[in-house]
């Protein structure tokens, strides 16, 4: 018995320590937005109904998706660079709301509607 006591308790201490290198909590939306908050220093947590207040961040708890902790903020919007097959295009539109072709695009912001969602994309 005290073994597994033992046991524990240095499992617990461990999880603790890992714990110290995640300095946000990500808070993911069911609409896919994110909130990042640091937590580095004592943030308090609390549930009050149906609203879940982290700081002065509130929200609702129908619509969260997920919450995790991370290394850095995920809140940029920023995604990495994918290619775009022609066949998974469903739309490019400028930043001016009009429809556009593939020929038509010059130098500037687009916004590209896929299958997979809507992305804005920079032509250099």
């Amino acid at each position: 018995m005290k073994k597994k006591l033992l046991l524990l308790t240095a499992l617990m201490g461990t999880l603790t320590a890992l714990a110290v290198d995640y300095p946000y909590l990500t808070i993911e939306l069911t609409d896919g937005t994110k909130a990042s908050i640091s937590v580095s220093s004592n943030v308090p947590l609390n549930f009050d109904g149906t609203t879940l207040t982290i700081g002065s961040e509130s929200f609702t708890l129908t619509n969260l998706s997920k919450m995790y902790f991370s290394t850095t903020s995920e809140t940029t919007g920023i995604a990495e660079a994918q290619t775009i097959s022609d066949d998974e295009v469903e739309a490019i539109y400028d930043l001016s709301g009009h429809q556009v072709t593939k020929e038509q695009m010059r130098r500037g912001v687009y916004i590209i509607k896929t299958r997979k969602g809507t992305s804005k994309v920079t032509v250099k």
